[in-house]
């Protein structure tokens, strides 16, 4: 028999309660494996890589990603809960264990639940309940100022002070609109650099572009920019650009439009390695999209072509090509460093900067030209992150690229009083009328209680005052925000999102298919 077709694998299924018991102990598994990291006092999680080697991490996202249970259900269950985990991480950068001790404990009370309301009852009241829960935390939000950003990222690494300040430096020198990378140091100390560079929009166009399958990340050094204000329709179109490339012994980035034929042939030649390449569309769209491209081509020093204005494609030559230090591109966006700052340059940023000081009337007009000076001016800040051995390295990069997404994340949206306190606050302030609604607000004390539990506390004494919680490493009754215990709204709020999200997947289910393990098909 031939299994290569997934209807002709054996196939075992599980129904009703010993579906959802067991789905329910995959998640009970995972969540113990991750709650464990939550919280200033977050303890460290050991396990074992693919190579048999260990591995020390507080990070929840990799201590999920690890677990693989041997029960096929089990493991089905808390591969639901990674995944949600994982959009977590994708759309606000951190969060990933408050996600899981969320669905976690919102699964429990639901099957806990012995009230005489339906499935969709119930979901309907979770939903309605989601909605007050955010609207209560957007409402109680504050934006942060340069102090508040340094707390963000110490409680981001696990309340490690050095790592804090090092990250909320680098922030605070490229500003909200720019760009902070991680980097290996190669020494054992950590420290920050700032350089010319852009961020754009566009992510990666296929996984055959990756050149760093760690990072899942298509990595480019000193590459030339093509940009191309019209579509690429065949390859021998730019084969001049491409000769010239791959005599200099360069790379390539493309930005634009290239059709199905040539991204064909172009991807085949990367994957054979006769070519480095990368290709992104291009950044803005409508109106706005020729001005952004020739904001980018007075970046690069290279020339937009574009066959409405008069190009010719079969005459494009190495002398239309800008040059840059280094491309970065994953699922999102692309960060570009460039070269240092050319006059044109400078002449293009105060005509922006004019652009936008005489537009009154048109608020869509203005935010496009703020996003366009965003482009122009935006630098990098690159964390070099330094440790005396690999062991140490790994999990020290893991809290410095958690910090990173969620200082961010702060500085998009605000944020909110932390230690689990700001979604305790909108369970006791949030009114429910039906037991849907009551269920999710007993979920979400969950990551308070869990968070006291890691310090050791055991008596979870409740401080009514909104905003006011235990300072686990002085045991003392603070105001958060004043404290620096604080959490971004954004992450919050995708944590608790996707953890519905999930559950709600989980609970309409009855039946569970799972494929057949050899060990059982021989019995």
């Amino acid at each position: 028999m031939n299994y290569n077709h997934p209807s002709e694998i054996v196939k075992d299924l599980t129904f009703g309660e010993d579906a959802r018991t067991k789905i329910l102990s995959g998640v009970d598994k995972l969540y113990k494996a991750v709650k464990s990291t939550l919280g200033a006092s977050g303890k460290a999680v050991i396990y074992e890589d693919a190579l048999g080697q260990p591995v020390i991490t507080k990070d929840g996202v990799t201590v999920a990603q690890s677990v693989v249970l041997l029960d096929p259900v089990e493991n089905m269950g808390a591969t639901l809960i990674k995944q949600a985990a994982q959009n977590t991480v994708r759309e606000a950068g951190d969060g990933t264990t408050t996600s899981t001790v969320l669905a976690h404990a919102l699964l429990s009370e639901v099957y806990r639940y012995s009230g005489d309301s339906d499935i969709r009852s119930i979901k309907r009241g979770i939903d309605i309940a989601c909605h007050n829960v955010v609207k209560y935390l957007d409402k109680i939000k504050i934006d942060v100022d340069e102090k508040l950003l340094e707390h963000v990222a110490k409680i981001s690494t696990n309340n490690d002070k050095e790592l804090g300040s090092i990250i909320g430096e680098a922030f605070n020198k490229v500003g909200k609109q720019g760009v902070v990378l991680l980097e290996d140091s190669g020494t054992n100390e950590t420290y920050i650099d700032v350089i010319d560079g852009a961020q754009i929009e566009c992510g990666l166009k296929s996984q055959h572009l990756i050149t760093d399958k760690d990072s899942g990340k298509a990595v480019l050094e000193t590459p030339y920019i093509l940009i191309m204000g019209s579509p690429v329709p065949n390859v021998r179109k730019i084969q001049n650009v491409l000769e010239h490339v791959i005599k200099q012994g360069r790379s390539l980035l493309i930005v634009g439009t290239v059709e199905q034929q040539p991204m064909a042939a172009l991807l085949a030649n990367k994957v054979k390695g006769n070519i480095k390449v990368n290709i992104i569309d291009a950044p803005g769209f409508g109106n706005t999209r020729p001005d952004t491209l020739e904001d980018l081509a007075i970046m690069t020093g290279a020339r937009v072509i574009n066959e409405e204005l008069g190009d010719d494609i079969d005459f494009i030559s190495p002398e239309d090509l800008g040059e840059v230090q280094k491309v970065i591109t994953d699922d999102r966006k692309t960060i570009i460093t460039l070269n240092p700052m050319t006059d044109k340059l400078t002449e293009r940023i105060e005509h922006v900067q004019n652009l936008i000081n005489n537009e009154k009337d048109n608020p869509f007009i203005k935010k496009r030209l703020e996003e366009r000076m965003a482009l122009l001016t935006g630098n990098v800040a690159v964390v070099y992150v330094g440790a005396d051995s690999q062991v140490e390295l790994k999990e020290k990069r893991d809290r410095v690229e958690d910090a990173i997404y969620a200082t961010k994340a702060a500085l998009q949206e605000g944020i909110v009083p932390g230690g689990g306190i700001a979604l305790l606050n909108a369970a006791h302030r949030v009114k429910h009328k039906t037991d849907g609604e009551r269920l999710l607000l007993n979920a979400i004390c969950k990551p308070w209680e869990v968070i006291l539990d890691n310090a050791g506390f055991e008596d979870k004494n409740v401080d009514t005052k909104a905003g006011y919680g235990l300072d686990v490493s002085t045991g003392k009754n603070v105001n958060m925000l004043k404290a620096g215990i604080i959490d971004p709204v954004l992450v919050t709020k995708t944590a608790l999102k996707n953890a519905i999200s999930v559950t709600k997947t989980i609970i309409s289910s009855d039946c569970v298919i799972s494929n057949i393990r050899v060990e059982n098909a021989s019995n």
